[in-house]
């Protein structure tokens, strides 16, 4: 598409969506939230009417979506949508006019690969570098406790207190994060700076000139997080300007205006990405898989050479395997070969099909991403009160 193209088909989406029945959209989520702010850069770039709301009534997501999850998006048609990725892809089909998701299907998988290892596997240094540093982990305390937890009748150092155990029990000690283990997950951040940096020399964006479901995805831990954080800013700021360059451009690119060209193949400065996805997410999903299929509520694992111990088996990170096989299955044959060839080259292609039997059991119905309960894990409702501010024991984690 060409950008005289895109600026056109931009303006007859704007002329359009005044009469569209889903729109208003309302976001609901803190500020300080990863997908949250994902979620938003999206819609803001396909320039939908949208309002954040930091948090409704007690209840109301958990009644409306059937999880304790964040972002939930309201349509103004009353109806209500859950889970980060698949609300961009139906976003996506939705408003054409605005594409987020490259229309060539090769480019097309390699971003969701990217958008996935974005969420997933870059998740642990972003929660790590929020809660496992003191100065970071006591300004977002009182930043979330402001927002989200004004009605916990418990004064607020002590629920400050709460939040910060709570959070570093799930999802930094309770992910794997560990004295052994504290030096590969800021590697993880640190190699995935230089990667950007190196990929931004040349082009304002990962894949031309426009953002795309691959910008969208690194930008989720890179926004709210590593360029919010202050341990994890303050690097990007003195290691990596570009990328925290990169971060404020994507949040303020706009269709109407940011509609230049895409590349016509996957590029060879993406290469340092694809092999961290080959050495490091793709195997930890392995394990994740093989942990769920023998009924494992915990499993170590080691990761170049890093020994995860003790990590939450996620059924959620078994349908991102899942997903990933799927997308790839519904490629044409000339297209399974190319994208084959370049998994193959950074070792990728192996532990895609490692495990041969995946039985996540989410999303069995394909109603993703509208809200329809029990069809996908999380924190339940009936998990979700007043004491979920609380360290909690065994809870299931799925991607916002």
């Amino acid at each position: 598409m060409t950008a005289t193209n895109a600026g056109n088909q931009a303006e007859t989406q704007t002329q359009d969506i005044k009469d569209d029945p889903v729109l208003p959209l309302k976001i609901y989520g803190p500020e300080l939230s990863y997908f949250t702010g994902k979620l938003e850069a999206v819609v803001r770039y396909m320039e939908l009417p949208y309002q954040r709301i930091p948090k409704g009534p007690v209840g109301l997501l958990e009644k409306a979506t059937g999880v304790a999850q964040v972002p939930a998006l309201h349509l103004a048609d009353d109806r209500w949508l859950t889970d980060s990725t698949p609300i961009i892809h139906w976003l996506d089909e939705r408003f054409p006019a605005t594409p987020v998701i490259p229309r060539d299907p090769v480019l097309a998988f390699f971003s969701r690969l990217i958008e996935d290892y974005a969420d997933e596997w870059l998740w642990r240094p972003a929660m790590h570098y929020r809660w496992d540093y003191a100065e970071g982990a006591e300004l977002q305390g009182r930043i979330l406790v402001e927002e989200v937890a004004t009605d916990v009748p418990l004064p607020k150092a002590l629920v400050r207190h709460l939040i910060k155990g709570r959070q570093r029990a799930l999802f930094t000690k309770g992910d794997g994060v560990s004295p052994e283990t504290w030096d590969h997950v800021e590697k993880i951040y640190l190699d995935t700076l230089a990667h950007l940096s190196a990929i931004l020399k040349d082009r304002p964006f990962l894949l031309g000139e426009r953002p795309s479901l691959a910008d969208f995805g690194m930008f989720g831990p890179a926004f709210r997080h590593f360029s919010m954080d202050p341990t994890s800013a303050r690097i990007m700021r003195e290691t990596a300007p570009a990328v925290y360059e990169w971060v404020a451009r994507v949040w303020n690119a706009r269709a109407s205006t940011t509609n230049g060209p895409l590349l016509e193949h996957v590029p060879q400065d993406w290469g340092p990405i694809l092999n961290s996805i080959g050495s490091g997410y793709l195997p930890y999903l392995c394990a994740n898989a093989q942990a769920w299929s023998t009924g494992q509520s915990r499993f170590d694992v080691t990761i170049e050479g890093a020994p995860y111990k003790n990590i939450r088996t996620a059924p959620y990170r078994v349908w991102c395997l899942e997903e990933l096989r799927r997308h790839f299955n519904a490629l044409a044959a000339p297209d399974k070969h190319e994208v084959q060839e370049r998994l193959e080259a950074h070792g990728c292609w192996e532990p895609l099909w490692q495990v041969e039997m995946l039985s996540s059991g989410i999303d069995l119905d394909g109603k993703l991403p509208f809200a329809g309960g029990g069809s996908m894990t999380g924190l339940i409702k009936k998990e979700f009160t007043k004491r979920h501010w609380f360290p909690v024991s065994g809870a299931k984690r799925r991607k916002g």
